[in-house]
């Protein structure tokens, strides 16, 4: 449906896809699947992250979920935050002004 959207239609349509693809019968992840999910899709905007107190603090926040699950518009904002704090937005911004 996409195939003439442009880049970032395309990147958040992914997004929803594997969100889509984890979630459960309620359209919800677990804490546990959240993590593995970033682990295994994500690792390159979090690696290296683990140790800064805003990862820490954002990842937390998956802790405080009163059912333990989290529903496709708190995935995204996960998203957004943990790659406004990685290492490789910074990067990218670098290479992007060199050029």
């Amino acid at each position: 449906a996409l195939r003439k959207g442009s880049d970032l239609e395309k990147a958040f349509a992914t997004a929803a896809l594997v969100y889509n693809n984890c979630a459960d019968s309620e359209n919800k992840l677990s804490k546990a699947e959240t993590k593995s999910l970033l682990q295994s899709q994500f690792w390159h905007f979090i690696q290296g992250q683990e140790n800064k107190p805003k990862y820490q603090e954002i990842i937390s926040s998956l802790d405080e979920e009163p059912e333990n699950k989290i529903n496709f518009e708190d995935f995204m904002i996960l998203l957004v935050s943990l790659t406004l704090m990685s290492d490789l937005l910074q990067e990218m911004k670098n290479v992007k002004t060199t050029k």
